[in-house]
């Protein structure tokens, strides 16, 4: 796991049972739910033995839709929390330990984008880049400029003006790393409904996007944005169908 990169994506949803159904058919995932009753039925999804997400049913009381989320990876979740406060997020769920396995705080960007920070300890989190493996994440904002300066303070990320939208597409933002980009921001566009929040969602690579989007539909998933050609390669955007919403990435080779 490495510091102020995606270190981890966790599906929070309404149906774990479906769900891992859906992904097992989807990604070929192998899915293993943890027998200890302290993580409550928390199961790990594996491409081979790598890890690349995690499962878990709604806590009692959540009533919100079935979502994916993302993880950054910290050295330190205290300080990174305190980062937060003072360039003006909101913590939601102050640092708290996940046993044995590391540390974690939940927090609000200031357009009220939801984001996990991960301090690892026996939990390192995935190995990103293969096939069915996490390929990247966009945040969709209100506001998206206020967000600028906020993840520079918190996770030193500088923003670089994009062209992987397209020459008709909306301005595009990579917030880079040392000069490697590690994630992707934009405007949410005005013709999507008010009572959609500012989000963060995950891509997973595929071999062919196409083909990946057919299976989901096929499984029971919902198409969201149609296969199509980028700068970089080809997505779409679906949703499972307890209504999670997640990427297929292609990127082509460089």
């Amino acid at each position: 796991m490495e510091a102020n990169k995606p270190a981890w994506v966790e599906l929070s949803t309404t149906d774990p049972a479906a769900a891992r159904d859906f992904y097992a058919k989807v990604f070929g995932w192998r899915i293993e739910v943890s027998p200890d009753p302290q993580y409550g039925g928390y199961a790990l999804a594996y491409t081979g033995d790598e890890g690349v997400a995690g499962i878990g049913g709604k806590r009692p009381g959540d009533t919100s839709p079935s979502n994916w989320s993302l993880y950054v990876g910290t050295a330190d979740a205290d300080s990174t929390a305190a980062k937060v406060a003072s360039a003006g997020g909101t913590v939601v769920a102050p640092p708290f330990d996940v046993p044995a396995q590391g540390r974690m705080t939940v927090f609000q960007d200031p357009s009220g984008a939801f984001l996990s920070v991960w301090q690892a300890r026996a939990m390192q989190g995935f190995k990103s880049g293969g096939e069915h493996q996490f390929g990247w994440a966009e945040l969709s904002a209100r506001g998206f400029d206020k967000d600028i300066p906020f993840y520079k303070t918190v996770f030193g990320w500088d923003a670089k003006k994009s062209t992987a939208g397209g020459a008709d597409g909306p301005p595009y933002t990579e917030f880079q790393v040392n000069g490697e980009s590690v994630a992707g921001a934009m405007e949410m566009a005005p013709a999507i409904p008010a009572q959609v929040p500012s989000y963060w969602m995950p891509y997973f690579n595929v071999g062919d996007v196409d083909a990946s989007f057919r299976k989901v539909t096929d499984a029971g998933g919902r198409e969201m944005v149609a296969p199509q050609d980028m700068p970089g390669g080809r997505f779409a955007i679906v949703s499972d169908p307890q209504g999670a919403a997640f990427g297929l990435l292609k990127m082509r080779p460089r």
